[in-house]
C-alpha cells in the first residue's frame, strides 16, 4: 500500500483520479463483453455486444466506393502522385476541400436548408475531441453545463475529466417521452444557482443518444430562447444527425437560428464527426462548428493536439464531394437502420416488451418496468446483472444514462450482423419466458440450430475491432 501510495504522488492529478467515469454499469457491461466475447461457432454462449453504438449496415456500399475510386488513396498507384503533398500538409485548418466536403456534408443531412462556412470548422479527434475542444474554450475548471437525462455516460470523460467542469442533470420524464422542457431547464438552472455553481452552458444531444429521438422545432426554439435569455453557450451534439430514417424529419439547431429574431448567435456551438452516420469511428474525424469568431480562432489554437490526418482528409474530401455517392449512401443508410430498428422491436414484442417511440440514432430505448421485482435502481440493477451474466447480452442500463426512472435499457442494433440478431432476440425470449414460468434461464438454450452466414470480417482472428476477444480499456472505445 505504501508503494502504490508514493506512486501516486509521482503523478499527477489527472493521471491518478478516478473521475474519468469508467467506474460506471455502463462500461462494466463492456468488460463483461471483453472478458467473454460471443463469437457465433468459437464461443455461440458468449456475451453479445448491445452497448457499442457502432454503424455497420453500410460499410458494403463504401467499400464498393473505394474500389472504384483508388485515386482517393495515397497508397495505390492510381493516387501515389498526391503523396508528397499530403504527407508534408500540417496545417491547423485543414485541407481546404476536405472543409468544404464536410460543410457540404452537414447542409445535405440538413436537407440543405442551412448552409455551414467551411472556415468555421474545426478539427479534432473524434467527437470525444470535439466534445473536450469546446468545453476548454467555454468553461474553467469548476464551472457546469447542464444536460438533460438520461444522456450519454462517456460525457463525464468527455467533458469533464480534464477540463474539470461538471454536469449537471435537467431532469426529464417518461411521461412526455423524455422530451426537453423549459420548466426542467429553469428549475435544474435555479438549483445550481442557489447552490453557487457558476452554469456556463447547456449541452443537448440531437438526435438522442440513447433515446433515438429528434427534438421538435418548437422544442429547440424554447432552448435556444432559454439560453438567450440567461446568457448560457449552447452545445449541440448533433453527430446522429445523418441516422434519421423515420419522421419527424432532424432539425438542426442551425435550423432554428435562420427563423428566430434577435439570436445571441455566439453562444451557439455545433459538434459533428462522421463516426455514426458514416459508420467510421476508426478514422477519428470529430468537428465543432462555432458561430463564435473567439470559439473560432482559439479552437484552431487548440486542434493542434488533436489534428485529422492529411491522408484521412484527403480521402474523405474526394468521398463526401461524390454526390450522387452521398445521396445514394445515406439513403440507403437510412432505410437500412429503419428495416434493423423495426426487425429487432417487432421481435420484441412478441415477449410484450416495449420500446419508446424512435426515429434516429443505432439504439432504442428498451423498457424493462414490468420485469422489476423491485421498482428502484437497485431493482434495475438486479436485471442487469442477470441480463449480463445470465442471457449474455450486453445492454446498457438507464441508471448509467442518469434516467430518473428505473427499468430503462440502451440496446444497439446497427453493430451485428442479422443472424446475431436473431441470437439474441431467442435469448431475450427464452429469458422472458423462463422469468414467467418461473425458471432459470439455461445456458444450452444458447445453442442456436440457425443456419450461420457470418461473412462478416469482424469475426476473423487476425481483425482487430472493438468486437475481438484483446484486453483494452472500454474507456477508450465507448460511444
Amino acid at each position: 500500500m505504501g508503494l502504490e501510495n508514493n506512486s501516486h504522488q509521482l503523478l499527477s492529478k489527472i493521471a491518478t483520479n478516478n473521475k474519468h467515469g469508467e467506474n460506471s454499469p455502463y462500461f462494466d457491461g463492456w468488460k463483461a463483453y471483453e472478458s467473454n466475447p460471443f463469437h457465433p461457432t468459437k464461443n455461440p454462449q458468449g456475451v453479445i455486444q448491445m452497448g457499442l453504438a457502432e454503424n455497420q449496415l453500410s460499410l458494403d456500399l463504401i467499400e464498393e466506393w473505394i474500389k472504384n475510386n483508388p485515386k482517393a488513396s495515397i497508397c495505390t498507384p492510381e493516387g501515389v502522385n498526391e503523396f508528397r503533398n499530403i504527407a508534408n500538409f500540417q496545417d491547423y485548418h485543414g485541407l481546404p476541400e476536405f472543409r468544404n466536403a464536410v460543410a457540404n456534408l452537414m447542409s445535405k443531412v440538413r436537407g440543405g436548408r442551412v448552409r455551414f462556412d467551411p472556415d468555421r470548422l474545426l478539427m479534432s479527434g473524434g467527437a470525444t475531441g470535439a466534445n473536450e475542444l469546446i468545453m476548454f474554450c467555454l468553461a474553467d475548471p469548476g464551472d457546469a453545463f447542464l444536460v438533460p437525462s438520461p444522456y450519454y455516460p462517456a460525457f463525464v470523460r468527455d467533458l469533464c475529466w480534464r477540463t474539470g467542469m461538471q454536469l449537471i442533470p435537467v431532469q426529464c420524464h417518461s411521461s412526455n417521452n423524455f422530451m426537453i422542457t423549459r420548466e426542467a431547464l429553469e428549475e435544474a438552472h435555479k438549483k445550481a444557482q442557489e447552490e453557487n455553481i457558476k452554469v456556463k452552458g447547456l449541452i443537448i444531444t440531437n438526435p438522442s443518444n440513447p433515446l433515438g429521438t429528434t427534438i421538435e422545432k418548437e422544442t429547440l426554439k424554447s432552448i435556444v430562447s432559454f439560453i438567450n435569455e440567461n446568457n448560457l453557450h449552447l452545445v449541440c451534439d448533433e453527430i446522429y444527425s445523418g441516422t434519421v430514417f423515420d419522421t419527424p424529419k432532424f432539425v438542426s439547431v442551425s435550423e432554428v437560428i435562420q427563423e428566430m429574431e434577435d439570436v445571441k448567435k455566439d453562444l451557439i456551438h455545433i459538434i459533428y464527426s462522421l463516426s455514426k452516420d458514416m459508420g467510421l469511428p476508426g478514422f477519428r474525424v470529430g468537428l465543432v462548428y462555432s458561430y463564435n469568431d473567439e470559439v473560432v480562432s482559439c479552437g484552431r489554437k487548440m486542434s493542434s493536439f488533436g489534428l485529422v490526418s492529411s491522408q484521412t482528409q484527403h480521402f474523405l474530401a474526394a468521398m463526401l464531394s461524390d454526390d450522387k455517392f452521398m445521396d445514394k449512401f445515406l439513403a440507403e443508410s437510412s432505410r437500412r437502420l429503419r428495416e434493423r430498428r423495426e426487425f429487432f422491436t417487432k421481435g420484441l414484442e412478441k415477449v410484450s416488451i416495449t420500446c419508446l417511440p424512435s426515429n434516429a440514432g443505432l439504439f432504442f430505448w428498451m423498457n424493462l418496468r414490468s420485469l422489476l421485482k423491485e421498482k428502484t435502481f437497485e431493482g434495475e440493477m438486479k436485471l442487469w446483472r442477470l441480463i449480463i451474466n445470465e442471457v449474455k447480452l450486453n445492454v446498457s442500463p438507464g441508471s448509467a444514462f442518469e434516467c430518473s426512472e428505473p427499468g430503462w435499457y440502451r440496446v444497439c442494433f446497427a453493430n451485428m450482423d442479422e443472424e446475431t440478431v436473431e441470437i439474441a432476440l431467442m435469448r431475450i425470449r427464452a429469458f422472458v419466458n423462463g422469468r414467467e414460468k418461473g425458471k432459470k434461464v439455461e445456458m444450452k438454450r444458447w445453442k442456436s440450430n440457425l443456419r450461420l452466414s457470418f461473412s462478416s470480417r469482424r469475426f476473423e482472428e487476425n481483425v482487430m475491432s472493438p468486437h475481438s476477444p484483446i484486453p483494452h480499456s472500454p474507456l477508450v472505445r465507448a460511444t
